[in-house]
């Protein structure tokens, strides 16, 4: 195994910069100088896009960068003990003692627990005490081998030994994980134990690292009074968790307040109305909650409003490509023709009645059946919208509520809109009624019966009896309005859905435009083509930010890491295919570039589409449903122009703009 530190990476009391990047910058040289990176910029993007998710400072006067990064040849650390601190972000203060951790993204787990025990050592006062003093580099290399070679001072990843053998002792069990799984995940842990020890609580934590998890015992977890969970990233296996009170935040805070979180743990413990970790299908409760009294209201909508898109657009993507496919072989007068022809044709009685522009009868008969399938398809769309919001509030027991309250939706023309407001209506009557006590006997009923039937009862018979008509005039006169748009009126359109489009790249203001233009497919016809236009400038600027990433990093490299190189090869495919989220690994490295940039090119593609009337027939599948798309060459001019423009946007802003350092706690997660 080879030496993860020499005496050439490190350096003793230098003025390295006044910045985190600074300080990054000059120790990604280091570890390139010597052979184990194979470029400086690579490594230093990785490592400083990782910074901006979340500060690297540690109470004490620490800081920990570190990344996985390909262009990584062996995992190295890199240290400096500065002569004038800089600020990483940790509460107490600036950092003097910098930690520079560089693996390759296909470390192995020797290397990865070697690495991650040093950053256990970082939270010893007199390891750190000893960095301090030492007087030459071999000193800082023969400290830090020694703590390698030592074992953690508490074992996160296996049962501590319990304070107190006494009836009355607390038990706690946590979770600690972070993105990386490298440095944070651990010193959580080791702070949690610590601070848990001092006030005679026993505290275990099973760690989600790189180096690979030990699962807490069962009946460990059962015996705990309540869990925490210092986690960036999902937990795995929570549903083991369910019922034990839950204290949940990021995991830096579980290394810059491990006493509080414990506190908060069994004041947790100790409150009969504590938020807890559910069991999956309870329909009560969130697992994910803040200690600080959970999501607040904006947060949970938000997430149930994603949940209920992303389960929706299957059901649009097949069926808007079927309706499209059905056009192309029985010609766009299908509609008329399709119930008559499937139900009294088949394949040895081809129809003799069909549109003039249909591929022969073969073809208006294959055409009628795709037709009518994907327009079945695309009849699920508000009820699945509405059924999956539910379930994104209230979990399984939401899901037939929703879905009645989403079919009522459409029955009564509310269309979108009221699929939303039905969907919220049920997930939270569901919410509420699973929080209710009732006997042992009656329990096993709550999630398959009593909860569907009441919910699906009161919130259809809200969406019947006061709802649904107010809501169904509000869709019919957006309709009408957005029918009528022609002009330099449906320019400024197109224009704020590609602006929307390229905002945050799937998410919820993303799927709100592209829900929009799905939702109106059904009403487009022949003499009012608005809702295909919509649909075609919602299409082409999605497909704008990853394909202006791919042709940026084919135009400039060395503006951009070597794993962003590798994105942008992908995003070719994925940006053609009109799958906006190519372009988040981007965005996520560096938002404040990549986001306006895109935003300006999306919204240009959006007027030019707009302004040449544009329609699409399918609501997926970019240039590859090049047969369902009106007036393709502007299409394809429209999608060409925005992603130059944002290309060019993106380069010139890195080559002249001035990135800020952006701190925060918490990292987002972005789903496709």
């Amino acid at each position: 195994m080879t030496q993860l530190i020499t005496t050439d990476l490190v350096e003793l009391d230098q003025n390295l910069g006044h910045s985190p990047e600074e300080v990054i910058r000059h120790l990604a040289g280091k570890v390139a100088a010597t052979g184990r990176a194979a470029e400086v910029e690579g490594l230093f993007n990785d490592a400083f896009a990782r910074e901006q998710k979340t500060a690297t400072g540690i109470p004490g006067g620490i800081a920990i960068p570190h990344c996985r990064s390909a262009a990584v040849n062996e995992p190295t650390l890199a240290m400096a003990r500065l002569s004038t601190k800089v600020d990483f972000g940790a509460k107490d203060g600036p950092a003097d003692l910098i930690f520079f951790i560089a693996a390759p993204e296909g470390a192995d787990q020797a290397h990865l627990k070697l690495l991650s025990k040093l950053a256990r050592s970082l939270i010893k006062k007199d390891f750190t005490a000893a960095l301090r003093a030492a007087g030459s580099r071999e000193e800082i290399v023969e400290l830090v081998d020694g703590a390698l070679a030592d074992k953690p001072a508490a074992s996160a990843a296996a049962p501590a030994a319990a304070t107190s053998g006494t009836a009355a002792t607390k038990r706690i069990v946590a979770v600690t994980a972070c993105p990386t799984g490298i440095a944070h995940t651990y010193m959580a842990a080791d702070s949690l134990v610590a601070a848990a020890k001092e006030m005679g609580v026993d505290l275990q934590v099973e760690t989600q690292g790189s180096s690979g998890a030990k699962p807490l015992d069962p009946a460990v977890i059962a015996a705990a009074d309540a869990v925490i969970f210092a986690v960036d990233v999902d937990v795995r296996g929570k549903e083991r968790f369910a019922g034990k009170p839950l204290i949940s935040a990021p995991v830096k805070r579980g290394i810059d307040e491990p006493t509080k979180m414990v506190e908060e743990a069994l004041a947790a413990a100790a409150n009969p109305n504590a938020r807890r970790v559910v069991a999956s299908g309870s329909g009560a409760g969130d697992e994910s909650a803040s200690s600080a009294g959970g999501e607040h209201i904006g947060q949970k909508l938000k997430k149930a409003l994603l949940t209920g898109v992303s389960y929706m657009i299957p059901f649009v993507a097949g069926g808007g490509l079927l309706i499209a496919l059905g056009f192309l072989l029985g010609g766009y007068l299908i509609t008329d023709f399709a119930d008559t022809i499937v139900t009294t044709n088949n394949l040895f009685n081809l129809p003799t009645e069909y549109p003039d522009n249909a591929v022969g009868p073969l073809g208006a008969y294959l055409g009628a059946v795709l037709f009518k399938i994907g327009a079945l398809s695309m009849g699920f769309l508000v009820p699945a919208l509405a059924g999956y919001i539910a379930y994104g509030i209230a979990d399984r027991p939401g899901i037939a509520p929703g879905f009645v309250a989403g079919a009522v939706a459409g029955f009564t023309g509310a269309g979108f809109l009221g699929g939303i407001v039905g969907g919220l209506l049920a997930g939270y009557v569901a919410y509420v009624i699973g929080q209710w006590e009732v006997p042992r006997w009656l329990r096993g009923l709550m999630p398959v019966v009593i909860i569907p039937l009441l919910a699906s009862i009161v919130a259809s018979g809200l969406m019947f009896l006061v709802l649904g008509g107010p809501i169904a005039a509000i869709t019919t006169g957006l309709n009408s309005w957005l029918s009528g748009m022609t002009g330099a009126s449906a320019v400024v359109l197109g224009i704020i859905l590609g602006l929307m489009m390229c905002f945050d790249l799937g998410g919820p203001v993303n799927k709100v435009a592209y829900s929009f233009a799905v939702a109106g497919l059904g009403t487009a016809t022949l003499t009012n083509q608005a809702p295909w236009q919509i649909m075609a400038a919602v299409m082409a600027a999605g497909m704008v930010p990853p394909l202006a990433m791919a042709l940026a990093t084919t135009l400039d490299k060395k503006r951009f890491s070597v794993t962003e190189q590798e994105n942008g090869k992908a995003a070719w495919l994925l940006g053609a295919s009109f799958i906006s989220e190519g372009a988040i690994p981007f965005a996520a490295a560096d938002p404040l570039r990549v986001i306006p940039a895109s935003m300006l090119g999306g919204a240009i593609t959006g007027a030019i589409t707009m302004a040449a009337g544009v329609g699409s027939k399918a609501p997926h599948g970019g240039i590859f449903v090049f047969f369902a798309i009106d007036n393709f060459l502007m299409f394809a001019v429209a999608i060409a122009i925005g992603t130059v423009v944002t290309a060019l946007s993106v380069l010139a802003l890195k080559r002249w703009a001035v990135k800020s350092r952006v701190d925060t706690v918490e990292q987002v997660p972005v789903t496709v």
